[in-house]
C-alpha cells in the first residue's frame, strides 16, 4: 500500500513539474517570437535621421527625437517624484504604522489602485492637474498622472520585500545601541534593494507603457522641449508610445510604428539593465 502511494506521489510530482516546465518554455517561447517579430519589423526602419530629428509633414520627413527626450523626462520627473514617495510609504507601513485595521486599508486600496485602468487615470489627471492645478496639457501634469498610477506598485513591491527582512536582522541591530531610523537605513533598507529595484523597474515599464493617460494629458505635440519646458505648465508633447499609437491607428504607417517599438524594447532594457547595475553597486558597497 505504501509502496502504491509513494509511486502515485512520484507520478504527480513528475506530472507537475512537467506542467511547469511547459509554462516557462511556453513563455520563453512566446516572449522571444514577440521581440523577433517587432526587431525584425522595426530594425530595417531605424537610421540616424530618425533618431535625430523631428517629424515634419511639410518636408515629409519622419523623426522622434522629440519623443525620445519626452519619454526621457516623464521617467526623469516620474521616478523622482514617486520613489521616495513609495518607498517611504512602505517604510512607513512596515516599520512604524501600529494600527494595523488602518494598514490592512490602505493596502486594500493601493490593490485596488493597481487593477484601474489607465485611461481613467488619464480622465482624473486631466480634470486634476490639466484643469484645476491649472497647469495646462504638459508633460508634468502627464509625469504626474503617472505617479499616482504607479505609487501603489512601488508601494506595495517595496512593502513585501520589507517583509522578508528577518526580524532577527532588526533586533540584532536595535540589541547593538541603533536607533529606529538608523535601524531601518543600514540594515533593512540595504536587505530590501532588490524588491526596491523590482519596483522601480516596474514603475519604468508602466511610465514607457502608457499612451491612454497622456493622450489626455501630456498632448500629441512633436515639438522640442527642453527639461525647463517639461516641467512647466504648458509644456505639451508627445512620448514615444503615443506617437506610436498615432502613427499606427491615425496614418497607417505601420513601418514608424514598429520602428518605434523597436526603440522601446531597447529603452526599456537598457533602463532596467541600468537598474539592476545600480542595485548591484549599492549591495557591494553595503557589504563593504
Amino acid at each position: 500500500m505504501n509502496d502504491t502511494v509513494s509511486f502515485l506521489r512520484k507520478i504527480k510530482g513528475a506530472f507537475l513539474r512537467g506542467l511547469v516546465w511547459l509554462s516557462a518554455i511556453f513563455i520563453c517561447l512566446m516572449l522571444a517570437g514577440m521581440i523577433f517579430f517587432i526587431l525584425k519589423r522595426g530594425l530595417p526602419h531605424i537610421s540616424v535621421g530618425f533618431l535625430t530629428r523631428k517629424p515634419s509633414l511639410l518636408n515629409n520627413t519622419v523623426g522622434i527625437l522629440p519623443n525620445l527626450l519626452n519619454t526621457l523626462y516623464i521617467i526623469v520627473i516620474t521616478l523622482v517624484i514617486v520613489m521616495p514617495l513609495g518607498v517611504g510609504a512602505a517604510i512607513y507601513l512596515q516599520e512604524y504604522a501600529k494600527n494595523q485595521k488602518a494598514v490592512h486599508l490602505i493596502e486594500l486600496a493601493t490593490e485596488t489602485l493597481s487593477g484601474i485602468p489607465s485611461i481613467i487615470y488619464g480622465l482624473v489627471g486631466m480634470l486634476i492637474f490639466v484643469q484645476f492645478c491649472s497647469l495646462g496639457t504638459s508633460l508634468i501634469a502627464g509625469a504626474l498622472t503617472l505617479v499616482i498610477m504607479t505609487l501603489p506598485t512601488v508601494i506595495r513591491t517595496t512593502q513585501e520585500s520589507l517583509k522578508t527582512v528577518p526580524d532577527s536582522y532588526r533586533e540584532g541591530s536595535l540589541g547593538l545601541g541603533s536607533g529606529k531610523w538608523h535601524m531601518i537605513r543600514t540594515v533593512v533598507l540595504p536587505s530590501a534593494t532588490d524588491g526596491i529595484v523590482t519596483g522601480c523597474i516596474l514603475a519604468v515599464g508602466r511610465i514607457v507603457g502608457e499612451s491612454a493617460a497622456l493622450l489626455f494629458t501630456a498632448g500629441m505635440a512633436n515639438e522640442m522641449l527642453s527639461f525647463k519646458d517639461a516641467v512647466s505648465p504648458g509644456g505639451a508633447g508627445s512620448t514615444l508610445t503615443v506617437s506610436m499609437y498615432m502613427y499606427a491607428k491615425e496614418r497607417g504607417d505601420f513601418n514608424t510604428a514598429f520602428a518605434i517599438a523597436a526603440i522601446l524594447l531597447i529603452l526599456t532594457l537598457v533602463i532596467n539593465s541600468a537598474a539592476k547595475f545600480t542595485a548591484a553597486l549599492l549591495q557591494k558597497g553595503n557589504k563593504k
